[in-house]
């Protein structure tokens, strides 16, 4: 997934859940989708628990928390 693309689905805002990265502006957060995945959850199971969720942003969360993994080991 390219950066822009991650940029468009994975939003930042100060106000909204203390400025956790959140999924297009909602307030479902990137560790919100991981932690459901960690505990066993399909994607099918995610996308029918919040239907407004797609598999894109399911995959951009695990993208997003791929290249900060990166980050944190280059920088860190």
């Amino acid at each position: 997934m390219s950066d822009q693309e991650l940029a468009n689905i994975i939003t930042i805002e100060p106000g909204k859940r203390g400025g956790k990265p959140c999924i297009r502006g909602m307030r479902i957060t990137v560790y919100d989708v991981l932690e459901y995945l960690a505990s066993g959850m399909t994607y099918q199971e995610i996308l029918d628990d919040f239907p407004y969720l797609t598999q894109k942003d399911i995959l951009a969360c695990l993208s997003f928390a791929a290249k900060r993994e990166k980050f944190m080991l280059v920088f860190g």
